[in-house]
């Protein structure tokens, strides 16, 4: 019988191989059968504090095998989880965590208290000792394919950043339509290289445990060095890595320098952000892996399309739609653009997801409902080709995608200008000669000293400015928006300016 929850997926999954190895880290190894039992001693931990359907259990746990327990034992109680890096300030978590009304957390009590959670439940505990709380209700019994399975935070113009509600049947069709796309098998070792904040780890754990293969957690130094990966890589015998085409390019020139060692990669599959054809094509060489890109949004459920890159290739190609979506191209009047032209990309399909939570505003405005189907306005632009196939040309707005993770200009600008020395701020992206992209704050009147430090109480590393530039006034247009074509030349540094 087909699985209608990703619980039923593992336990299939789980009968089929209950003595495979179903996730490893540094120090740990776990079966499947394993990963059920720490699975259910943990959600049955949960059920006793009173968690059930509907509820939004947080997740704060690192780069370890407490990661899938604690994901499959949220989801086992009829929960779903949302992620709090524990890398992110601690202003942004509990802003998460009271937006998303959380009132129980899985994490290391000892860094997650004060988060604004009542009740903070140690994975670890789940790993060793006996069954505690009584049996789980199955999450089968009380949780269907519409129920949330997770709930992401993606950046927001306004400065809030806004939680996108993922079903089960999402995830489950997104796995349905692209497995068959791929040669894999339950002999694959799938690294989790990923933030459990960034949702390509769902597609790295879930096809990988889909399948009966092995995840491999990706430890933090690894995951920040292009050498430490390229060792990991041949360490582990890593078969599938998916990888954000800005890191990867740190992983190709690490391969290079090292005298490129044989690697036992059947595929890198590329996502987040526009390939860099040159690096995936230095990497693979004649007899490399196969080089997958799939373009794909939080809320359509990770990818959306799927593109296996030749030498051929120009531009950003992103292929075509994978089976559980269709995508047109729309201007901005929501009318199919003519065949060739530029539009942006509207998907629909079992891919979808719910919405934003407590957003029925945002939701309604990207989530419409056309000839009664229901799509999700991307905001990306493309063009398609005569043979149908789709080539990513960037964004219809100030939304920006740096290092693999969505980021709303405005969201930064709203910080800034929170300070109390700070009049105005604007946000641009400045890319260096050699391809790296770097976020530059301009800011009026000054730059106050603190300003770094400030905004990284609120933003996580990644959406914190490298650079700040004082300037006496943003640049306007003559409606009075911020001309950001303008911002973009004031961020530009003086040298390549051709100032002295």
């Amino acid at each position: 019988m087909p699985a209608t929850t990703l619980t039923d997926l593992f336990r299939q999954v789980r009968a089929a191989r209950p003595d495979a190895p179903a996730v490893t880290d540094d120090t740990r190894t776990l079966s499947y059968r394993q990963l059920d039992e720490a699975a259910d001693r943990l959600a049955a931990r949960l059920r006793a504090l009173g968690v059930g359907p509907g509820d939004l259990v947080g997740l704060g746990t690192g780069r370890t095998v407490d990661s899938p327990v604690a994901i499959l034992a949220i989801l086992r109680a009829g929960a779903a989880y949302v992620p709090l890096d524990p890398g992110y300030p601690a202003d942004r978590l509990r802003m998460m965590v009271a937006d998303a009304r959380i009132t129980a957390l899985v994490g290391d009590p000892a860094h997650h208290h004060g988060l604004g959670a009542d009740r903070v439940v140690d994975p670890r505990a789940a790993l060793d000792g006996p069954h505690a709380g009584g049996p789980v209700v199955p999450a089968s019994a009380g949780v269907g394919p519409h129920d949330p399975a997770y709930v992401i935070y993606t950046s927001g113009s306004t400065g809030r950043p806004k939680g996108c509600v993922v079903t089960h049947g999402n995830v489950l069709a997104l796995l349905d339509a692209a497995l068959p796309l791929f040669d894999v098998d339950s002999t694959d070792r799938w690294s989790l290289f990923h933030s459990i904040s960034f949702d390509f780890s769902v597609w790295e754990l879930w096809a990988a445990f889909a399948t009966g293969a092995t995840v491999v957690m990706v430890p933090g130094a690894a995951a920040l060095s292009g050498e430490g990966l390229v060792e990991f890589l041949a360490r582990e015998r890593i078969t599938v890595l998916s990888q954000v085409p800005s890191v990867f390019r740190s992983l190709a020139v690490a391969h290079r320098q090292a005298g490129r060692p044989p690697l036992a990669l059947r595929y890198v599959v590329f996502g987040g952000e526009s390939v860099d054809l040159d690096a995936a094509r230095e990497f693979a060489g004649d007899a490399g892996p196969r080089m997958v890109n799939m373009y794909g949004i939080t809320e359509t459920t990770v990818h959306a399309t799927f593109h296996e890159l030749t030498p051929a290739d120009r531009g950003s190609p992103i292929g075509r739609p994978l089976g559980h979506l269709n995508i047109e191209l729309r201007a901005d009047d929501g009318s199919p653009v003519p065949p060739g032209e530029p539009g942006e990309l509207w998907l629909t399909g079992p891919g979808v997801s719910a919405g934003y939570l407590h957003r029925p505003d945002l939701t309604a405005a990207r989530f419409p409902t056309v000839d009664g189907r229901r799509y999700y306005r991307s905001g990306d632009l493309a063009r398609q080709a005569p043979d149908g196939r789709l080539e990513y040309l960037g964004r219809t707005d100030q939304q920006v995608k740096l290092r693999g993770f969505r980021i709303e200009l405005g969201e930064i600008e709203a910080v800034l200008r929170a300070h109390p020395q700070v009049a105005d701020a604007g946000v641009a992206v400045w890319t260096s000669p050699a391809g790296a992209r770097f976020l530059v704050g301009c800011v009026a009147p000054a730059v106050p000293d603190d300003l770094r430090a400030y905004a990284g109480r609120t933003l996580p590393a990644h959406m914190v400015p490298s650079r700040y530039v004082p300037v006496p006034a943003l640049p306007r247009t003559p409606s009075g928006k911020l001309d950001r074509a303008a911002l973009a030349e004031v961020a530009r540094p003086t040298v390549e300016k051709g100032q002295p």
